[in-house]
């Protein structure tokens, strides 16, 4: 009795510390979920104090412009960039310097996390001058070459992966260290084995580190997922602002635009619900079809 009594009160005592961040996760996360979610089916300016109900209106709405399905591609095609840039070349590179380089480890680990630290604003502003197609460094260096220099924030296509390269310039360096520490806890003696018996470095990233690193792997992946559009918000809003005509816009920085500058509240909202409901698609295929395949230790 007395034994399940003190188990009651430590259970007690467990939940108590547990909400204080039930609190901050419920004001911060699930309210304004909830509210968008209800704004979505309201008519509203963000300044009248009237709200007119209209339904799905919305929805139909956002499914009705064309623009729409621009931005739904150029969002898919963010995700494709960011994930081989931020989550596979960090992969990559982890192993390179894990295990076939051998000099200098901390000097490189220094100088891929540097950026990390450096505000992505000012990053932006950097590449608009590194990229300028007239007087920028590369546009001067392609003049020596016989080459113009693009103007890449007015060209369809280019603009994503340009603004997807200031994006992981910034992030490379976290994804790099989080995959470099997965790497490096594979069991030194899987990987000598595999080189006494000449398996090539490619066979030993694929068929050994890949696998048996994949929990910290499917980490970076979601992450990339989940914050690679956020990220890229910054760079899109600083220099191109979603032009040209829509070609840099994804969903996150529409429904902003949507919100904050054309005051159309209610269709913003909707955005940000199919937005959400993307996402959690997304996760949902990654953990149904992915999430079995990882590896972890203590399995």
């Amino acid at each position: 009795m007395g034994k399940a009594l003190l188990i009651h009160k430590n259970q007690i005592i467990a939940y108590l510390f547990i909400v204080p961040s039930l609190v901050i996760f419920s004001l911060f996360l699930i309210w304004p979920g909830i509210y968008t979610i209800y704004l979505s089916f309201l008519n509203w300016n963000l300044i009248s104090p009237d709200k007119e109900f209209v339904g799905f209106g919305n929805y139909v709405a956002l499914f009705q412009d064309p623009n729409t399905y621009k931005i739904l591609i150029n969002t898919f095609a963010y995700i494709v960039i960011l994930l081989m840039l931020n989550c596979f070349l960090p992969y990559v590179l982890s192993f390179i310097l894990e295990y076939v380089i051998t000099k200098g480890k901390n000097f490189y680990k220094k100088v891929i996390f540097l950026p990390s630290i450096i505000s992505l604003v000012v990053g932006s502003m950097l590449y608009v001058w590194i990229l300028n197609p007239v007087s920028g460094p590369v546009a001067v260096l392609f003049k020596m070459l016989g080459i113009s220099l693009p103007f890449w924030s007015n060209t369809n296509g280019l603009v994503i992966v340009v603004l997807s390269l200031i994006t992981s310039w910034k992030v490379f360096g976290y994804n790099f260290i989080v995959l470099l520490a997965g790497v490096s806890n594979v069991p030194r003696g899987v990987i000598e084995a595999a080189r006494l018996d000449n398996i090539p470095l490619h066979k030993i990233f694929f068929q050994i580190v890949l696998p048996m690193s994949s929990a910290t792997g499917i980490y970076v992946f979601i992450m990339t997922i989940v914050q690679g559009l956020q990220y890229v918000f910054t760079p899109v809003s600083v220099i191109t602002q979603g032009g040209p005509n829509y070609a840099s816009s994804n969903l996150i920085y529409h429904s902003y635009q949507d919100a904050f500058v054309l005051y159309k509240t209610g269709q913003s909202a909707a955005l940000s619900t199919m937005t959400l409901l993307l996402f959690v698609l997304l996760l949902f295929l990654e953990f149904k079809f992915v999430e079995k395949r990882v590896y972890y230790a203590s399995k």
